[in-house]
C-alpha cells in the first residue's frame, strides 16, 4: 500500500533538507550594494521552476531554477499590508487563487519537466491577472517585491535586463554561475537526505556556493548596472520574516452519507481553526502505526481549537465496506471525524501518492506542512515536528 515507506514530505515539491538551506540563505551577511535586501528572500527557497534567462541563454546549462514567488508571496498578509490592499481586492485575489491552487498542488506528482511547465504557466496566469486587481502603483510595487524575493537572480527577468542594460553575454555568464550553484545545492541535498554528510557540512557547502554566486554579480556588473538594479527593487521588504506559503487546501468532497463518524463539515466551515487532515486505509499497517499520533493530537489540542479529520480512502475491497471501516475506527478508538472517500475523489483532488499522508492547514485554509509515511520511520522525528507546527499555529491563533 505504501510505495515509499516513511518518506517525509516536509514541503511542497521540495526535499526535506530544503528548509535548512532556506534558513541558511536568510542568515547570510550582505556582501555588497543591494544584497542586504535581495538575499533576505526566504520565499525564494521553495518551489522551483525553470525559466530561460534570455534568447541567447536558453541552452540547457543556462536554464535556471527560479521559484514562483508571486504564487507564494501574494497570499501573505504582510505583503497585502505593504501593497495597501483593501478588502475587495483581497477577496478578488482569493477568488483568482482558488482557480490556481488546485492545479498547483496537483502538479507535484507530475514528471519534473511537466511540473515545471505547469507551475510556470500558473505563475504567468497570476501575473497577467494582477493588473485587473491592483492599481498601477500597487502593481509596480509588487514587481519590486518580486525582484527582491528572487534575490540576485532577478537579473534573469527580461524587464530587469532591459532596465539595467544587461547584455545577453553578461546574462549568459551569470546564468552559468547560477547553474553551478544549483548543481552544488542539489547534490548537497541528496547527500544530506541519504545521510552521507551532516547538516552542518551541507550548510557550509551551500553557503560557499551562495557566496560564489553573490561574488559573480558583484564582479560582472558595472557600477552603473548595480545602481540601476538598486532602483528596481524599491523600499526593502523583510522577506526573512515571512513564512513561505503553499496552496490552499482543496475543499472536502463528500455527501452527508460519506461521513461515517462525526457531523459533516467543510474546510470553509473550519476557517479560523487549525486543521489536520490525514488519509489512511484501515488495513494498511503503516497507517495503523500513525493512528495513535493523530488521536493524541485530538486529545491534546481539540480544546485549543485543533480539528482532526480522517479520510479513509480504500484500496482493497474490504476497505470499501463502511461497516468494516466503522468497526476498525472503534477498534482503534478514533475519536474524531472520519470521511469515507468511496471513489477516491478527495485522494485525487489532493494528489496523494501514498498511505498514510497527513496535512496541516492553517487558520486561513492554507497548507502549511505535511508528512508522508510513518512519522517515526527509522528514527525520524516526524510526529515531533508536526506537533511543533501544530503548537506554533495554535499559539498564533491564541494571540
Amino acid at each position: 500500500m505504501q510505495p515509499k515507506l516513511g518518506a517525509p514530505a516536509m514541503g511542497l515539491f521540495s526535499s526535506p533538507s530544503l528548509p535548512a538551506c532556506a534558513a541558511l540563505e536568510s542568515r547570510q551577511k550582505p556582501r555588497s550594494f543591494i544584497f542586504s535586501v535581495l538575499l533576505a528572500a526566504a520565499i525564494a527557497a521553495a518551489i522551483a521552476i525553470t525559466i530561460a534567462a534570455s534568447p541567447t541563454a536558453q541552452a540547457a546549462e543556462s536554464e535556471i531554477q527560479l521559484p514562483p514567488v508571486l504564487l507564494q508571496m501574494i497570499r501573505n498578509k504582510a505583503v497585502h499590508d505593504d501593497l495597501g490592499l483593501n478588502a475587495k481586492q483581497i477577496d478578488e485575489l482569493r477568488a483568482v487563487l482558488q482557480l490556481l491552487d488546485g492545479p498547483w498542488l496537483r502538479s507535484r506528482i507530475l514528471p519534473a519537466n511537466e511540473q515545471q511547465a505547469k507551475v510556470a504557466s500558473l505563475e504567468l496566469d497570476l501575473f497577467m491577472r494582477l493588473p485587473d486587481i491592483l492599481s498601477e502603483d500597487q502593481f509596480k510595487r509588487l514587481k519590486q517585491l518580486r525582484r527582491q524575493a528572487l534575490g540576485t537572480r532577478m537579473v534573469l527577468l527580461e524587464d530587469v535586463q532591459a532596465a539595467a542594460m544587461l547584455s545577453d553575454e553578461l546574462v549568459s555568464k551569470l546564468a552559468k554561475r547560477y547553474a553551478e550553484r544549483d548543481r552544488v545545492t542539489s547534490e548537497t541535498q541528496a547527500e544530506l537526505a541519504s545521510k552521507k554528510i551532516s547538516a552542518e557540512e551541507a550548510g557550509e557547502r551551500v553557503a560557499a556556493a551562495q557566496a560564489e554566486e553573490q561574488n559573480a554579480v558583484s564582479e560582472l556588473l558595472t557600477a552603473e548596472q548595480r545602481s540601476r538594479l538598486s532602483q528596481l527593487i524599491g523600499e526593502p521588504f523583510a522577506f526573512n520574516t515571512v513564512t513561505r506559503l503553499y496552496p490552499s487546501a482543496p475543499e472536502l468532497l463528500a455527501v452527508p452519507s460519506d461521513w461515517i463518524k462525526g457531523a459533516p463539515v467543510t474546510l470553509d466551515d473550519l476557517r479560523g481553526k487549525v486543521v489536520a487532515v490525514h488519509f489512511y486505509a484501515f488495513q494498511c499497517i503503516n497507517c495503523q502505526r500513525n493512528l495513535p499520533h493523530y488521536q493524541a493530537w485530538h486529545d491534546d489540542y481539540a480544546d485549543r481549537g485543533l480539528v482532526v479529520i480522517g479520510i479513509q480512502t480504500p484500496e482493497t475491497p474490504s476497505e470499501r465496506d463502511p461497516n468494516l471501516v466503522r468497526k476498525a475506527a472503534e477498534r482503534e478508538k478514533i475519536g474524531y471525524r472520519i470521511l469515507m472517500d468511496r471513489e477516491s475523489a478527495n485522494w485525487k483532488a489532493w494528489a496523494n501518492t501514498m498511505w498514510p499522508t497527513v496535512y496541516l492547514i492553517d487558520q486561513d485554509g492554507l497548507l502549511v506542512r505535511w508528512w508522508q509515511g510513518e512519522m517515526n520511520w527509522q528514527g525520524s522525528e516526524g510526529e515531533k515536528e508536526m506537533r511543533q507546527t501544530i503548537e506554533a499555529l495554535l499559539a498564533r491563533q491564541e494571540k
